[in-house]
């Protein structure tokens, strides 16, 4: 009897058909039943703590794949056509210790010529959902997803009439759908009006960014970078031996000048600037642009959380003002939906998009053609612009309580906060460090993000944190500030 390998426990996180079934079709790959009858549906179910019904149908399901097969009076059992697959033997032994003096192994450390482990990250916490108080930045509240909605597009996706238009992907090309719909209903809200082979579809801003700096970096080339600013931005470029020029910004973005004028590449984020929260006026923007064509560079425009600004009025995108085709337009799906969805969009001369529509060929070809299309239909059907102006609501709800939980608890601290930012940048006390803080907090089940990476200089202040406030429950945001701010006064005392 097998009894003892179904002693799995099951969780919550699906259902448990599906956790039942997984398990089974483990089992199976692995000859684990020896050609012997699984255990009865009662058997199992007892066995599970589960009820008879969600194992027989877990049973028949497998025996309509063809794991499993019925017979009268016996059970079920595995397949004959399974029991007859050869399976080759593993022929590689396992390493031994004393291997390490073994000189035919490769020294990959000496062979890789670059090495990204090594460059500064954002110290993300992978388990953030087990934080009751996580202010970060990046990632949303599961509970306001619109899965329901999500849920119909892709059933319309995937209906039998639909199927034909996407499955066989789109070789080279983008969803066409999906385009029109970015056009109409995205870019035409921040003012951009753009052919359709002026776009390309990607896997989200930072392969937007990787592309475009694939294309265009060399030795020869620099790229000015905002000071603070994007880390992985900055890596990309570097990745791509181009030497980086770091951008002073102030009040009004970045600072128009002779620090633009030997860049070949202008990289900003004008709508938010990353991660002062700055907005750059509209003065600043023009006068950006009066320079590009000046100085003979390229502006390279990230137009980082401009989806759901609650601003009334949000400024127009920089591009919208480009006349001469300067500008290299960046957007995604990823704030004003999920980051998880990766779908962004690059807008530019339709030349430079030929030429990163070949380039994107022999990365991935394009991305899901599914995801496309659901994301095409989403946007369509009017889901997207009607989940825009919830989470607007949503949004203005929480940063009204982060700015009045901040200006109470951290006080003392040098706080910038832009309305309409999903995040604030907060400069702690002198003697407090963003690391010290942040292991503090951690201890109280805060979650917050130091600052420090986000400076190019190796001897730039370490004494910023980043509270962001799109996947904390609003209902937690103030108590979760008072003890953040109990903690910044007990370190300021020591």
């Amino acid at each position: 009897m097998v009894d003892f390998l179904m002693n799995i426990e099951l969780h919550q996180n699906s259902t448990y058909q599906q956790q039942i079934r997984e398990k089974l079709v483990e089992l199976i790959e692995q000859d684990a039943f020896g050609g012997k009858a699984l255990p009865s549906g009662r058997k199992m179910a007892q066995l599970l703590k589960v009820s008879r019904n969600t194992v027989v149908l877990v049973y028949e399901s497998l025996v309509d794949e063809g794991f499993l097969v019925a017979r009268k009076r016996s059970g079920f059992f595995v397949h004959p056509d399974l029991l007859t697959v050869q399976r080759l033997p593993n022929s590689v032994q396992p390493t031994k210790v004393a291997d390490s003096q073994n000189n035919n192994q490769p020294n990959w450390s000496q062979r890789l010529q670059k090495k990204p482990s090594q460059l500064s990250t954002l110290n993300k916490d992978e388990n953030w959902l087990k934080y009751p108080y996580p202010f970060i930045y990046g990632h949303i509240d599961v509970n306001e997803f619109p899965l329901y909605q999500w849920r119909e597009c892709s059933r319309i996706a995937e209906s039998k009439g639909k199927l034909h238009e996407w499955v066989e992907g789109f070789i080279d090309i983008d969803d066409p759908q999906l385009v029109s719909q970015i056009r109409q209903q995205i870019l035409s809200k921040r003012g951009i009006s753009a052919k359709p082979e002026e776009i390309l579809i990607t896997l989200g801003t930072q392969n937007s960014l990787f592309l475009l700096t694939s294309l265009l970096a060399g030795k020869d080339i620099t790229f000015g970078v905002e000071n603070p600013g994007y880390a992985n931005l900055r890596h990309v470029i570097s990745l791509c031996d181009s030497p980086v020029s770091p951008l002073e910004i102030d009040n009004e973005g970045v600072q128009i000048g002779e620090q633009l004028s030997h860049c070949d590449y202008v990289c900003v984020t004008p709508s938010h600037q990353y991660p002062t929260t700055v907005t750059m006026t509209i003065e600043r923007r023009k006068a950006l642009l009066e320079q590009a064509c000046k100085d003979d560079f390229i502006v390279i425009e990230d137009d980082y959380e401009s989806e759901v600004n609650f601003i009334a009025e949000p400024l127009p995108a920089l591009k919208s003002f480009d006349q001469d085709g300067r500008v290299v337009y960046v957007g995604s799906l990823s704030k004003s939906l999920t980051p998880g969805i990766r779908i962004g969009y690059l807008v530019a001369d339709s030349s430079l998009v030929a030429e990163l529509r070949q380039l994107r060929i022999l990365h991935y070809r394009h991305p899901p053609s599914n995801n496309q299309r659901i994301a095409a239909l989403f946007i369509s059907q009017g889901y997207y612009d009607s989940h825009v102006r919830r989470m607007r609501r949503t949004y203005e709800k929480k940063w009204l309580q982060m700015q009045q939980g901040i200006e109470q608890h951290l006080s003392d601290c040098e706080i910038h906060s832009t309305a309409g930012s999903f995040c604030f940048w907060i400069g702690l006390p002198v003697g407090i460090t963003s690391h010290q803080l942040r292991k503090e907090a951690a201890q109280e089940g805060i979650l917050i993000e130091s600052g420090d990476t986000l400076f190019m200089q190796k001897d730039g202040p370490k004494n910023y944190i980043r509270l962001g406030f799109s996947a904390i429950n609003i209902d937690k945001i103030l108590e979760g500030l008072a003890i953040l701010g109990g903690l910044v006064k007990q370190l300021k005392k020591s």
